[in-house]
């Protein structure tokens, strides 16, 4: 009886000074307070924002801790057969959460299928689907793919899949107390790890921008898309020019950009196809928010594009004919052909580079928490 009694008290750690808090056992891995989260889960959005269609489901709210437990993973090497690939090894903060390189390097040094996707303004796509190629139908199925990927990270079925990967992380002595903290108990499931992963992801948004501030200035709700139109006074006039050849379509002098990159969030209308990029394209591609398009090239789904000039001239110039092609993009049965002039062309480009976000490229809530 009294060797029990004193084994129901050494699991006391309320009655036992010696004992390690959960608190001392993360500040050996993690810069993270536990008693201090970042903020998350109620993030200041502008007006403009409320228009914006948010795919985040009611079964998977974001949380404060649950984003926590969601940056970990994302950082975290350990989700890689050989601990050398994280998500953010091709999803970099400082480049957008992209990668500079045309396709990302795997674990074992081969290289991924597509470019890798900015993730800012990622709950902002209003589709079902996930991926350059639509192949996810959530944020959720769509994080753990890479983890599975036998060239990306490696947890195939060859290497024992996402169980022996759950097995390893249950050695990590972070992950328990983590998941017990965020789910109530610390059993790690691979849809836990989903729904962590995909809160984290739809916690980037993007609202920091030259364009957000200023259409924060010039906004109107009872104007025309919210004053979105006017000049900014922020902007220099060839950045407002560009924003009207974006907003405008073809038929009125613009070039269309805002039918399929809607702003404000410049998320792409589900609706859209696939952009002419190559001949016979039969794939319907997405692509990611607009915003941090100026902060690293190279892209398109393939990274066959190096910088924003040369994305200009494919809508200007290059879109070729395809069953795949966007209507949009084929008007009357014809490969679009803007006409721009050189200088149109340099505002559409400095138009783009307002929609760098450097808040969230450096703020310290998404970057990586590994000491």
């Amino acid at each position: 009886m009294l060797v029990i009694l004193a084994a129901c008290q050494d699991d006391d750690k309320s009655n036992n000074p010696t004992a390690v808090s959960d608190q001392e056992v993360i500040s050996k891995y993690l810069n993270i307070d536990l008693a201090n989260l970042f903020n998350y889960s109620n993030p200041t959005l502008p007006n403009y924002y409320n228009v914006a269609v948010d795919n985040t489901p009611s079964s998977n709210a974001i949380t404060d801790m649950g984003a926590t437990l969601g940056r970990v993973l994302f950082y975290d090497k350990n989700l890689s057969v050989n601990n050398t690939i994280a998500c953010a090894s091709c999803h970099q903060q400082n480049l957008g959460f992209t990668d500079n390189a045309t396709l990302s390097s795997g674990f074992e040094n081969g290289l991924t299928g597509a470019h890798s996707m900015r993730l800012g303004n990622i709950r902002y796509y209003a589709g079902d689907s996930m991926f350059w190629d639509k192949r996810a139908v959530s944020v959720e199925d769509q994080s753990t793919r890479p983890i599975q990927d036998a060239t990306e990270m490696g947890f195939d079925s060859n290497h024992g899949g996402f169980t022996a990967l759950t097995d390893k992380m249950s050695g990590l002595n972070y992950y328990p107390i983590l998941f017990k903290r965020t789910f109530s108990d610390s059993i790690i499931t691979e849809e836990r790890v989903q729904l962590a992963l995909a809160q984290f992801l739809r916690s980037m948004v993007s609202v920091n921008s030259k364009f957000d501030e200023g259409f924060t200035a010039a906004f109107n709700p009872n104007a025309p898309g919210g004053g979105i139109g006017g000049p900014f006074n922020n902007f220099t006039a060839e950045e407002n020019q560009g924003k009207g050849l974006f907003l405008q379509p073809i038929a009125q002098g613009g070039a269309g950009c805002a039918g399929c990159h809607q702003p404000p969030t410049f998320s792409l209308d589900p609706a859209s196809k696939s952009n002419g990029l190559t001949m016979g394209e039969t794939t319907i591609f997405k692509s990611p928010s607009l915003k941090n398009i100026g902060v690293s090239g190279p892209y398109m789904h393939d990274g066959s594009i190096t910088d924003l000039p040369g994305v200009i001239e494919h809508y200007n110039t290059g879109v070729m004919r395809g069953p795949a092609l966007d209507p949009r993009l084929n008007p009357a049965g014809m490969p679009q052909r803007l006409n721009l002039t050189q200088a149109q062309k340099d505002a559409l480009v400095a138009f783009l580079q307002t929609l760098t976000d450097t808040d969230l490229n450096t703020d310290p809530k998404f970057s990586d928490p590994f000491i």
